[in-house]
């Protein structure tokens, strides 16, 4: 390691991403019980010591820099690190207990938290933690849930949110079923087929219908708002369904249905409520989804 190329401390690091994530100075310096000029003098030298400008100043407040928009990943990563690392040297990550509830969908519930959460319980097994496998969203300024995955950013303020990562929804069939009506060439011979429905939601249809699919509600012959169960329906050959590509590594039946209708592009978030900056608990169990989910979506 280049350790001379290190110009900044942490100091001017923590106060960065405090006022990346908290939206202001006043707020930053107030999460971290600090006076603004402090804060400011923080990120001063750290905007000299990198050389770049990470806000810019107006009338109406201050917004982040291209430049720093591409240094905050960076930046919250170490931010979990450090949380990690201050648990971990005072042996109170052992120690952390408490009920901590998790949202998803149940298809994400069931194939990837598990193992998630196999490195938590090492880390910290004395934590209680509920997962909620529901496909409705969840209000988590409600407490209806602390930590949310969707697939949705949410536009709540007080609510922070953290991009894992991108996978990709296409059109899959199963093979007996393909072989009974043909394999479509066309978005119009696509049209034709029977389709599974997930849940009976207007939406769906209408963005199957921009990708270029004259789809009405009698497309969707069998509908299911169970997630496992709609994946077996698909299996067994009642039609077409929308799968995303991180779930066909469990269906490795299904087979892609006219590949060259555009792929849908399905965003997965990361979601808690602003008690993250101050529950040991809820922080730990955020970091390590972070780490492992953020390591399968990326």
């Amino acid at each position: 390691m280049n350790w001379t190329s290190i110009a900044f401390d942490w100091n001017q690091v923590r106060a960065f991403l405090a006022t990346v994530e908290e939206g202001s100075f006043s707020a930053a310096a107030r999460a971290l019980g600090q006076t603004q000029p402090t804060l400011s003098r923080q990120i001063t030298a750290l905007e000299e010591a990198l050389g770049i400008t990470l806000f810019e100043r107006g009338p109406r407040g201050m917004r982040p820099t291209g430049a720093a928009l591409e240094l905050v990943e960076h930046v919250r990563a170490m931010g979990e690190a450090a949380q990690r690392i201050s648990l971990t040297a005072s042996g109170q990550a052992n120690s952390v207990d408490g009920y901590v509830s998790i949202t998803s969908t149940d298809l994400v519930a069931t194939y990837f938290l598990p193992p998630a959460l196999e490195r938590l319980r090492t880390i910290a097994p004395k934590l209680q933690i509920e997962i909620i496998a529901s496909n409705t969203v969840r209000d988590l300024t409600k407490r209806e849930a602390d930590i949310a995955i969707r697939h949705g950013r949410p536009d709540q303020p007080d609510l922070i949110a953290r991009l894992l990562g991108e996978t990709s929804a296409h059109l899959y069939a199963a093979p007996a079923f393909l072989d009974r009506v043909g394999r479509p060439q066309t978005a119009e011979e696509v049209s034709r087929l029977d389709f599974v429905g997930f849940e009976r939601d207007p939406r769906i249809l209408e963005f199957l219908r921009e990708l270029g699919l004259d789809l009405t509600p009698e497309s969707f012959r069998v509908t299911s708002e169970s997630g496992p169960a709609y994946l077996a329906l698909i299996r067994q050959g009642f039609g077409v369904g929308v799968v995303t590509r991180d779930m066909i590594g469990f269906c490795p039946d299904l087979e892609p249905v006219f590949p060259a209708l555009p792929h849908i592009p399905v965003p997965v978030w990361l979601v808690t409520h602003r008690e993250l900056n101050t529950s040991r608990k809820i922080r730990l169990v955020y970091d390590i989804l972070a780490e492992e989910l953020g390591r399968l979506w990326r």
